[in-house]
């Protein structure tokens, strides 16, 4: 939960969705509520286009105005190897990288997908989880991405 400038609670839930296409203004997304476009929230980093592809995994957030939001995006990264805590992966946009799992208990098959994302404390790249056909089946930190647009004030920026 988090103010909003009127003064008034405004209470913001996280889902996920996976992208289809991207532009730059907007995405098109699948869940369960079916297929459509959705906006980039204001913060979310320029250029849009180039960066959200089909397969990534996306946040969307319900805003107190009635509009769908896309708030963070995770990568599809098909995993390399196990060395140590960390995970390889080869990801389309940035090449090889080592991810920290969030999950050091769940194993990662050489060969398979997953979704990676940056930009949250603790590692600079962080595994969530396996990739999936159905977002609502997705195991992505979606609290953790909640904590950090509080912890940076920016649910009242997302417009």
């Amino acid at each position: 939960m988090t103010s909003s400038s009127d003064g008034l609670t405004a209470s913001w839930a996280l889902r996920p969705a996976i992208v289809l296409s991207g532009a730059e203004e907007s995405c098109v997304v699948v869940d369960d509520r079916g297929t459509r476009p959705v906006a980039f929230a204001a913060p979310f980093p320029r250029p849009r286009g180039e960066r959200v592809l089909p397969g990534h995994l996306v946040a969307l957030v319900d805003t107190p105005g009635g509009s769908e939001l896309v708030a963070w995006r995770w990568f599809d990264a098909v995993v390399v190897s196990r060395t140590g805590p960390n995970v390889a992966l080869w990801e389309p946009l940035h090449g090889s990288v080592l991810a920290l799992p969030r999950d050091a208990r769940r194993s990662y098959r050489a060969g398979g997908r997953a979704y990676v994302s940056a930009g949250l404390p603790g590692a600079h790249w962080w595994l969530a989880g396996p990739a999936v056909d159905r977002a609502e089946d997705s195991d992505v930190e979606l609290d953790e991405v909640g904590d950090f647009y509080t912890a940076h004030d920016l649910w009242d920026q997302l417009i």
